[in-house]
């Protein structure tokens, strides 16, 4: 046993004078990604953590999308979300002024991950208290949603 500690000091030790060398830029990506939460990159850490990996840009209005995800919204999330007050989970009447239709899609589509490694979902579910659960909502089911909060917060509607 002894002779393995030893062997664990001397590789540990090995590896520590080994880092010692590397570029700046090296040393500061490494820091980068230790300083945030759960090692996100700055992508994560704006666009969240799921299967949307790029920015989505939202074009023109679509009601008829927007309706799809009414239907969606009535189905899946009233009983834990209202438009304009707190209830179970956060008010979603306003969420695109506060982060970006990306963070959206990939916070409906990959909630379970998302509180345990994003750290603005992390601190909502440290002040709801209450997990977002997975509703196993296709890209497409989760864009209509998205549709029905950006047109529902322009037109005042509340559920």
């Amino acid at each position: 046993m002894n002779r393995r500690t030893n062997l664990l000091v001397f590789v540990v030790f090995a590896a520590l004078l080994g880092c010692g060398g590397g570029s700046d830029n090296a040393a500061q990506a490494a820091a980068d990604t230790s300083a945030n939460d759960g090692g996100l990159s700055a992508f994560e850490l704006e666009h969240g953590i799921g299967p949307v990996k790029t920015p989505v840009e939202l074009g023109e209005p679509d009601a008829a999308l927007a309706a799809e995800g009414e239907a969606l919204f009535n189905l899946k999330c009233m009983a834990c979300h209202k438009l304009d007050e707190r209830y179970i989970g956060p008010p979603l009447g306003n969420v695109l002024d506060r982060r970006t239709p990306t963070y959206v899609l990939n916070m409906m589509m990959n909630p379970t991950e998302m509180t345990q490694r994003h750290p603005e979902a992390k601190a909502l579910l440290a002040e709801y208290l209450a997990p977002m659960p997975s509703q196993d909502l296709t890209v497409e089911e989760a864009r209509a949603l998205l549709e029905y909060l950006r047109l529902a917060a322009n037109d005042g509607d509340a559920n």
